[in-house]
């Protein structure tokens, strides 16, 4: 038993379809501008069409939608790009040789495909209007089958209902049928695999009430009464009021001449009146609109179809400069990328591998995987401030762990590797004796910097000794004294006949001496 797409059990000729069923016509071209003059009254009236099954319509409207708001075109974009700008690849069903070479045949086939990202594009279209249809085309070449292409279908064409019995349509919302030239009524079932049917999934419901649009058209609907209402306002707003004037005896003639004048200087700035009337021009006081209503109900508008179409605001309307915007686009803006790319892997792998492998290698072999290559930044500083904590706890860490966790590989044989620094008043030199003769030998080090490297070695030595030589009966006192008062006894008795510059003197290199030794170990720690 094979199913289709949509769960329903098929039977599958041996070879595809390859005639072109849903050929693009001028009708496709046209449209009824169901926007123009729209009216809640219409827009409901819309909407239950399509809940009834029949679409046209809503996808015009929806199209129309996309081309008139520029805002919502944008948010949309920003969606579809998102997605649009991941690699992908096809990776194979397990190692196997066999599973490996359905995978490179899948590969082949979507290289020769010319506009395969292109088709992405029209499947994505599913985003705001809840569907997305395109016609596969095959080709037989010898023993095998090819998509040699998808054409797209427009949403238009679909009709969501199967049957006319007892003079009402029976919806179908899990098939839906297309209309073509040659049934133009009904529609017509495509054959098993020839259509690729992408959903968007934002709730639960029917597929032709899921797409963002319908959210997105009531506000739609008030902000396009808000720019009417403001470009009229505008009209008036911006125009001097002009005031025409005429004496008690003036005649009708006179009265409609004055009238004339003043609509004339309105559109055209130049008029005729004669000496007996008198037009004044009145400036409109702008202090009158401190607020202006309109723009503030289109930009509210606005906000709440960028709610819907990417669930936060901070991407169109954030403060420059204002914490917090950047960190909630990241969490809401990637959790969608992330939805979408996998259900459109999901129908790519569902609609478009499947056939592939089942005409070419039999339907009961496993189907490679169609895999988008995106992951969530994460912040990486504060990571590693967790893993230092925990290193500082003596929590075993794997270097292979660190490399992997934070994309930095594992050093190679013969690689030079970064010393550490203990700060900015450590040793610059971190590097042991040993590694230093090693290194000197390979030519890393320049004539000037082994004089250098020389001079520390040489400044630790002696400082290893000195302080071994000042410590060392100190060190004694220490150890076989009983109280605090034998230590400062023995040192009076150590030091106290010396004279006081040579103490001084001695004390400062004791302290020098410690410093250099001090430096030395956290540098080589």
């Amino acid at each position: 038993m094979i199913l289709d797409q949509f769960g329903k059990e098929i039977t599958v000729e041996k070879k595809p379809e390859t005639r072109e069923i849903a050929v693009t016509t001028i009708r496709d071209r046209w449209s009824s501008y169901p926007s123009q003059g729209l009216t809640p009254q219409t827009l409901a009236t819309i909407f239950k069409e399509a809940d009834a099954g029949a679409v046209y319509r809503q996808a015009e409207l929806f199209e129309e939608i996309e081309e008139k708001d520029t805002h919502i075109f944008s948010q949309f974009q920003t969606r579809k790009n998102a997605v649009l700008g991941l690699e992908h690849e096809i990776l194979p069903y397990s190692e196997s040789a066999g599973d490996k070479k359905i995978r490179d045949f899948i590969v082949d086939v979507i290289a020769s495909i010319q506009e395969f990202d292109g088709s992405m594009l029209d499947l994505l279209d599913a985003i705001p209007k809840g569907f997305a249809l395109s016609e596969i085309n095959w080709d037989v070449q010898g023993k095998q089958a090819v998509i040699k292409g998808l054409s797209w279908i427009h949403q238009k064409r679909a009709l969501f209902y199967s049957d006319y019995s007892k003079g009402f349509w029976e919806k179908d919302f899990e098939m839906p049928r297309i209309i073509t030239e040659a049934e133009q009524i009904k529609g017509e079932e495509m054959p098993p695999f020839k259509l690729i049917y992408h959903r968007y999934k934002a709730r639960s419901g029917y597929d032709t009430r899921a797409g963002i649009l319908r959210t997105c058209a009531w506000m739609y609907l008030f902000k396009n009464y808000s720019i009417k209402d403001w470009v009229a306002f505008a009209e008036v707003f911006g125009m001097p009021l002009r005031v025409g004037k005429y004496d008690t005896g003036a005649s009708k003639d006179d009265k409609d001449a004055l009238i004339s004048a003043i609509r004339s200087l309105g559109s055209d700035a130049a008029g005729i009146i004669s000496k007996n009337t008198e037009i004044e021009f009145i400036e409109t006081v702008k202090a009158a609109a401190k607020e202006n209503i309109y723009k503030s109900l289109a930009d509210f508008c606005n906000k709440e179809m960028s709610k819907a179409i990417l669930g936060q605001t901070a991407t169109t309307e954030g403060t420059p400069g204002k914490l917090g915007n950047e960190e909630a686009q990241d969490l809401v803006r990637h959790d969608l990328i992330k939805a979408d790319n996998e259900s459109l892997a999901k129908t790519y792998r569902g609609q478009f591998i499947r056939p592939l492998v089942g005409y070419n290698y039999g339907w009961d072999k496993p189907l490679p995987w169609f895999k988008f290559h995106f992951e969530e930044p994460e912040d990486l500083k504060t990571l590693s401030e967790v893993y230092k904590n925990l290193h500082g706890i003596n929590q075993p860490i794997s270097a292979e762990h660190v490399s992997e966790r934070f994309k930095v590989p594992m050093p190679q044989k013969g690689e030079t590797v970064l010393e550490k620094s203990s700060g900015p008043f450590a040793m610059k030199s971190a590097i042991n004796p040993a590694d230093r003769q090693v290194i000197a030998k390979q030519g890393r080090f320049s004539p000037e910097q082994e004089k250098i490297e020389g001079l520390v070695d040489g400044s630790v030595d002696i400082a290893a000794r000195a302080m071994k030589g000042l410590e060392t009966p100190v060190k004694k006192l220490i150890s076989e004294a009983n109280s605090l008062e034998e230590i400062r006894d023995g040192l009076y008795a150590l030091y106290g006949e010396m004279d006081q510059t040579e103490l001084q003197e001695l004390i400062a290199r004791a302290m020098y001496v410690a410093e250099l030794y001090g430096r030395s170990t956290i540098a080589h720690s």
